[in-house]
């Protein structure tokens, strides 16, 4: 990349990390639900805040910036995120009802960044290099995912403070990502001369590529979500494992190793095509998931839960940056499409699917997106017609 190439790149990745920060519900669940006294219906509003934008709003954002550039939708995201933080310092932290608003606003921001900052990606990444940089980007937002959680712990280890230190330092970096966006010039990619419509978005999913697509985020988030949720109760059903003293460090691992994984996917991606990968990475997974299942011992368990991680960690933006790649003049409607599909993906983790235990549920759920990807490159190699010939 040019100097010039990562001056434009560098805001738009750190509003990926900000993006990271619109996870922080799920640690703050249990901090809230402490502090105020929740009960489970109130501690459920949590989380249910901070992704219902997800759904409400991924695709009449994604016509919006058709219409107005994904740039703006993206300073709108990190004002929208900022004011999330300043709402429940404003209640000095004490209003429940404040910083549920400032969840929502957080959520609000959240999902306008992931639906303009994927495609304008494209924009500011040298030709050939969208995947590796949205992988890159993705491994940002996993930072910002995890601070949510070290943050919190470093300031009480150290300082004697709690998760209240999170919304004056995530104010704080919302504010410099603010200015440091307006200062960059970023030439978006020319979309074409016709706005696109509700009616335009959705008949997309008449076109088999992109409808197989937007239904692999719906099974990677579910298996995502999936993973990090069930694998403590996976590893006490199988080898006896003390959730309430070590339940949590399966899951850190997990997340330790997504973050491994998106690291290395950038620098691979440097080399070997998306497609390729793609069918890599996915192998990975099942081979992860099916050793872990055979696994004899908790360091074994441990070993195929990192295997998975890093088999993981690249579909979500390998499906996204395939999808752009091939139908480019669409990108702001798949952004959308995508996007929606995030919430659409976290169904898979309810309980209704979870009737035959958290063994065979996890294992279920958590195939599912691996398999699938191999699945819609098969099915994409015989039409390859779909998405104007594209892979490579």
């Amino acid at each position: 990349m040019t100097k010039n190439a990562y001056l434009k790149s560098t805001p738009i990745f750190l509003a990926f990390l900000v993006m990271g920060f619109g996870d922080v519900s799920g640690p703050l669940t249990s901090q809230l639900q402490s502090d105020f006294s929740l009960n489970n219906f109130q501690a459920g509003l949590v989380t249910f805040m901070a992704f219902i934008m997800f759904g409400l709003l991924s695709v009449p954002m994604g016509l919006f910036q058709d219409r107005k550039g994904r740039k703006q939708v993206l300073l709108l995201g990190l004002f929208a995120a900022l004011i999330g933080m300043i709402l429940p310092m404003i209640g000095k932290y004490e209003s429940f009802p404040l910083i549920l608003g400032g969840l929502l606003f957080l959520g609000t921001g959240a999902t306008l960044l992931q639906v303009a900052g994927n495609p304008i990606m494209r924009d500011v990444s040298p030709e050939g290099k969208y995947s590796r940089n949205l992988s890159f980007g993705q491994f940002v937002k996993a930072i910002g995912s995890l601070s949510g959680s070290l943050i919190p712990l470093l300031a009480a280890r150290y300082w004697g403070l709690d998760w209240k230190i999170l919304f004056p330092i995530y104010g704080g970096v919302m504010l410099l990502v603010v200015v440091i966006l307006l200062m960059t010039k970023i030439e978006e990619q020319a979309e074409k001369e016709k706005p696109a419509t509700l009616k335009s978005c959705f008949g997309l999913l008449k076109n088999p590529y992109v409808l197989l697509m937007v239904i692999g985020i719906f099974l990677y988030v579910g298996s995502e979500v999936s993973m990090s949720a069930k694998l403590p109760n996976f590893l006490e059903a199988k080898f006896d494992y003390d959730i309430k003293e070590k339940g949590l460090f399966g899951t850190l691992f997990f997340f330790i190793s997504l973050m491994t994984g998106r690291f290395l996917g950038g620098v691979i991606l440097n080399w070997l095509s998306p497609k390729k990968f793609l069918v890599i990475t996915s192998i990975l997974a099942i081979a992860g998931i099916a050793g872990l299942f055979i696994a004899s011992s908790q360091v074994m368990a441990f070993v195929f839960i990192f295997i998975i991680g890093l088999g993981f960690a690249n579909i979500f933006p390998l499906i996204f940056s395939m999808t752009v790649d091939a139908l480019p003049e669409r990108s702001n409607e798949i952004s959308g499409l995508m996007v929606t599909a995030i919430i659409g993906g976290s169904l898979c983790s309810h309980p209704f699917w979870c009737s035959s235990g958290p063994v065979l549920t996890y294992g279920r759920i958590s195939c599912s997106s691996p398999v699938y990807g191999l699945h819609s490159l098969h099915r994409f190699q015989k039409h390859k017609s779909i998405g104007h010939g594209y892979i490579q």
